[in-house]
């Protein structure tokens, strides 16, 4: 039976590709233009980073062009810092929006017109009614809501009272702008929603030009018309929104770009909520935006992770038309993929316990030969200094081992990293049973790890040398909850109850002389048999510090599976 490999190999597209090609074949569009709308509220995370790749990565596919926006209609919560670091985040993924840098707030004239066009039309007015009123006369999803009575006022009034607002001559609260639709819609969102309100918040780029802004359900759709979008690309809770936007769209008369709802992206142990975010700073649960455990593409970057690496998450995970979650290992495991190819290997001793040697020559010292990358001889190698006195991990040493251990015990033989064999001899513990030092025997025909009689040991243990380690802060960061979905709470609880105690580790750790030499920021780097590091933003040379990016191994598969 014969197949056809080159269609076989050829990649399946998504739903919105699918419906792309539809419109580009039906002639609606001739070139296609995507926009990415963020709210300057608050710093981006990796649910963003999803809907930023998929935007650029569509015009990028399409030959067309996407726009980088900044839905800016609210003062009261936007800040210029917002805006600067997300601008920094979406280079730093590496998109560029070119010259097609955009703000809500260049419209806010034409936003204003096109309010004044409505209420000439009948279809909007000013309402006196307090928030609880409004909630009050809007019905519920089962029953209609009921018009309000300002609902009647005359176009001329309302034109007069509208500029009244503009002019600052209503206390915020007291009004607002609101459409006329239908408060016996299905849809609740349909019932004479709000359009203009007031707020006297100097905004962050028109200063104390108005003190009216436009709400984001009435300044989006309009924006992406402006700006000649032709697929507006939106997460699924905006679904229920776009037959209000059609309604704006039909009612002036303007440009309608399509709009298509996708599956947002939900982690597994990540909290994917920005207020909920700006909480966890607020009451300093963590160190800032930036913190390493933090979901937001500042906080991955400090990390250690990559551009790359998310961005291949962003692709393999798909797109889809219903929510699901994906667990956080996925992202890790690509991360890795790619930090295994591209990070150097060096040794660093966390959980420090002397190992003494000693039947090796006392002031003796030697320099071996280490391989950066085993698995890329063009990634050269170094050298390291090997002594009598060495620093190995507390876990590699048992007395009493437990089955199929296969580290260091007494009467047991381990090989010491690029060094010698080493076999336990004896023990020096302190008063109350802690042990001091590890005293070892070495096989000196077995320099760089071999043994010339062709003997075999199943364990091989990283090491530094205790005259010539270098100290480092290590940051042992971890998962920022300890359960799968944050929000699971019992009633009268907070998401906080499931934070992570251990996402912060702070250890000092000695280090190989050669990885403090070459580290600067924003180095990467494994700490052999630990995991994956970088320096952080406060690393110096007089004080260094690493964050761990990841586990060599995912810890959680294994609680899962036990569980």
């Amino acid at each position: 039976m014969s197949t056809n490999n080159s269609e076989e190999s050829m990649p399946v597209k998504n739903f919105i590709e699918q419906l792309i090609d539809e419109d580009l074949a039906a002639g609606r569009y001739t070139k296609i233009h995507t926009r990415f709308p963020p709210e300057p509220n608050g710093f981006l995370h990796i649910g963003h980073a999803k809907a930023i790749c998929l935007n650029f990565g569509l015009a990028k596919k399409y030959g067309g062009l996407t726009n980088l926006r900044f839905d800016d209609t609210n003062p009261e919560k936007e800040d210029t810092t917002y805006v600067d670091g997300i601008m920094e985040d979406v280079k730093w993924l590496g998109f560029d929006w070119e010259d097609r840098l955009y703000y809500a707030s260049d419209y806010f004239q034409q936003f204003y017109d096109w309010a004044i066009e409505l209420i000439k039309k009948d279809k909007a007015y000013v309402c006196f009614l307090s928030a609880e009123d409004v909630r009050k006369t809007r019905g519920t999803v089962n029953s209609p809501g009921q018009d309000g009575p300002y609902r009647n006022t005359s176009v001329d009034e309302n034109l007069q009272l509208l500029e009244k607002m503009k002019n600052g001559e209503f206390k915020e609260g007291e009004c607002t702008l609101r459409a006329k639709i239908n408060m016996a819609h299905p849809n609740m969102l349909m019932r004479d929603p709000v359009l203009y309100r007031i707020n006297y918040t100097p905004h962050h780029r028109t200063g104390k030009q108005w003190c009216i802004y436009p709400t984001y359900d009435f300044a989006h759709g309009q924006s992406d018309s402006l700006e000649g979008i032709t697929h507006s690309i939106c997460t699924l809770e905006f679904e229920i929104h776009r037959p209000l936007y059609q309604w704006f769209i039909e009612m002036l008369g303007i440009y309608a770009p399509r709009q298509i709802e996708f599956a947002r992206l939900n982690l597994t142990y990540t909290m994917m909520s920005k207020r909920k975010l700006l909480k966890l700073v607020q009451e300093g649960r963590v160190s800032g935006w930036d913190d390493p455990r933090m979901p937001t593409i500042c906080g991955l970057r400090r990390r250690g992770y990559t551009p790359s690496s998310i961005r291949t998450f962003a692709e393999k995970v798909g797109i889809a038309k219903r929510d699901n979650t994906i667990d956080l290992s996925l992202l890790e495991f690509y991360l890795r993929e790619e930090l295994n190819k591209t990070a150097d290997r060096y040794m660093a001793v966390l959980n420090p316990v002397k190992l003494v040697i000693t039947n090796y020559p006392e002031g003796q010292e030697e320099e071996l030969d280490a391989v950066n990358n085993p698995e890329f001889p063009d990634h050269g190698g170094r050298k390291v200094p090997f002594s009598r006195e060495l620093y190995i991990e507390q876990e590699d040493f048992a007395e009493v081992p437990p089955p199929k251990f296969f580290r260091l015990a007494l009467g047991q033989e381990v090989r010491l990293r690029y060094a010698y064999f080493v076999k336990c001899t004896d023990v020096v513990k302190d008063s109350d049973g802690n042990i001091l030092e590890i005293h070892c025997t070495y096989d000196p025909e077995s320099r760089g790890g071999n043994s010339p009689d062709g003997r075999k040991v199943k364990g091989t243990l990283h090491w530094v040398s205790a005259n010539h380690a270098k100290e480092a802060e290590v940051r042992l960061y971890d998962r920022l909850f300890t359960k799968e979905n944050p929000e699971d709470v019992e009633e009268g609880e907070d998401f906080e109850i499931n934070l992570n105690p251990e996402s912060l580790i702070v250890k000092t750790a000695f280090c190989e002389p050669a990885l403090i030499h070459v580290a600067a920021k924003g180095f990467t780097c494994q700490f052999e048999r630990v995991g994956y590091f970088c320096t952080d933003k406060d690393f110096t040379k007089e004080q260094p510090v690493f964050n761990r990016i990841v586990m060599l191994r995912d810890p959680w598969a294994k609680m899962q599976n036990k569980g």
